[in-house]
């Protein structure tokens, strides 16, 4: 994004527009089925009340409320003459929709809840097709459509609910495919099919595509890959996936930081720091009235400090500022909307963006934090003194000092060797979870290690390529396996965590 904006600046070159073609042809399918395809569907069933309850009534009640507070206070502070309801109505439904991945890049970094994790991304992958057909609505409502409120609702109906069966159709029959055939190449392109198929059908046929697509990612994410993909198709999916997501997210975050304009901001920054303001204050009500909503379905609740995490992470993104670019040229004040928009959504990402980990961390929302610090610090000084024995015992080798002050020296950091091994160990006896994460690591890189002796032996022609092929079968089947437990592992970790509802029965828990 900054350098986007310094790039932005000095115009060497003339970038590309971020237009809405090329976010629905290029970007936003793939990381919605990036995201989607990652999802475990059984945490997003357990929390499939507040995330339905986010992306819908939310998002409506959030484009009231940020029209609510922005009209009267630009009205009070005398600003956008001739800024009307209807204007701050159009802007609240462009800006609705969460783009929190620079948050959920930060949880995966630091260990933050994993409920908290899949509240925050399985409302922004509901969210953001609930927010462009709202936007739709709203635009041809103010524009002079003739819909009625019930007009509204079945409209809504029809949208939302034919992209879920078109995304649940190809999912579904995508799903079959690979399951009929094992081959890494061939089942990637599936999924790619899959991926950007389901949002182009969905769309010509006047359906959503972020629905259908996000429908047909957690299908094959979740029925595909466990039915269908052995092991080493199935990390190789997955990895692919992951690049996709990173280079699609990084070209975006360019793009959005190549289209700010700095001067009109700079001239708007008065409105642009009160609709910011008009939207912070509308997504806390919202997550306020979701959390008292799961408190009165008889839950818990969430915690303050969770309350105040998601409505920080609500950030906003590129789709705003597609969306706002797409309004139509004849809208009054179309230019000061696209003006408002980018603003808000530069301040949303660079400061909540930047802000997150130091509010985790304020808040006491990452668990271990302090342990951990101290872990690796320890671990880094057994590393260390693992370092310097080696680089003693080579000098003794070589004989380029006495034997006398090398054992010497040899003898103090054996001593200060074993009291930092001590020190990891009674860590690791404290910390459950990080003995655990030591024992994934440890497993993780062993397998690797398996893997790269047996590209060796088939570079030096010491195994056919059938029988590196069941070998290798072997050890990611082992991978797959060590990864799918210690995800389990936390899953029963965040059971125990204070606060947190254990509501998985039986066997599974």
């Amino acid at each position: 994004m900054l350098a986007g904006l310094g790039l932005g600046v000095v115009r060497l070159f003339a970038p590309p527009s971020l237009t809405k073609e090329l976010l629905y042809a290029v970007f936003l399918p793939g990381l919605l089925f990036e995201a989607a395809f990652h999802i475990d569907f059984h945490d997003f069933w357990r929390e499939r009340t507040a995330l339905v309850a986010l992306a819908v009534p939310g998002v409506a009640a959030s484009v009231a409320l940020t029209a609510a507070v922005l009209e009267p206070t630009l009205q009070a502070l005398e600003l956008g003459q001739g800024f009307g309801w209807q204007h701050a109505v159009v802007f609240g439904a462009l800006i609705a929709a969460t783009d929190p991945i620079a948050v959920v890049m930060v949880f995966k970094s630091v260990g933050a809840p994993r409920r908290l994790s899949v509240l925050l991304e399985g409302e922004s992958l509901l969210n953001d097709g609930t927010a462009i057909v709202v936007f739709s609505l709203v635009l041809g409502l103010v524009s002079g459509g003739g819909l009625s409120a019930t007009g509204l609702v079945v409209e809504f109906g029809r949208i939302v609910g034919g992209g879920l069966v078109v995304g649940i159709v190809v999912g579904l029959g995508i799903s079959q495919v690979i399951r009929q055939i094992d081959d890494p190449m061939i089942e990637i392109t599936s999924t790619t099919v899959a991926a950007y198929g389901s949002f182009l059908a969905a769309e010509r046929l006047g359906f959503s595509g972020v629905i259908a697509t996000v429908s047909a990612g957690m299908l094959c994410g979740n029925y595909a890959a466990r039915t269908g993909m052995s092991p080493s198709t199935r990390i190789a999916v997955e990895s692919f996936w992951e690049y996709v997501a990173f280079a699609l997210n990084s070209i975006v975050f360019l793009l959005v930081g190549l289209s700010v304009r700095i001067g009109e901001l700079a001239r708007s920054w008065q409105l642009i720091l009160v609709a910011y303001a008009a939207v912070t204050v509308a997504r806390a009500v919202v997550v306020f009235g979701v959390s008292m909503l799961e408190r009165g379905r008889g839950g818990e609740g969430w915690p303050p400090s969770w309350r105040a995490v998601l409505t920080w992470g609500g950030m906003r993104g590129s789709l705003s500022m597609v969306l706002a670019l797409g309004l139509p040229p004849a809208l009054a004040h179309r230019n000061l909307l696209i003006t408002v928009t980018f603003g808000v959504v530069l301040l949303s990402i660079l400061l909540q963006g930047m802000t997150m980990l130091p509010l985790l961390q304020r808040l006491g929302v990452v668990r271990g934090r302090d342990a951990r610090m101290k872990y690796e610090i320890q671990r880094g000084a057994l590393r260390m003194t693992q370092a310097a024995l080696d680089e003693i015992a080579k000098m003794q080798r070589q004989q380029v000092a006495s034997p006398m002050v090398l054992g010497e020296v040899r003898s103090e950091y054996e001593t200060r060797s074993v009291e930092a091994a001590a020190r990891v160990e009674a860590l690791q006896l404290e910390q459950h979870e990080l003995r655990a994460e030591e024992s994934v690591r440890v497993h993780r890189q062993a397998l690797l290690a398996e893997k790269e002796a047996l590209l060796a032996e088939l570079h030096l022609g010491a195994l056919s390529t059938e029988a590196h092929g069941a070998l290798l079968a072997d050890v990611d089947a082992r991978l797959a396996s060590l990864l799918e437990g210690s995800k389990l592992s936390g899953d029963v970790q965040e059971s125990r965590a204070p606060g947190a509802r254990n509501t998985r029965k039986g066997p599974e828990a």
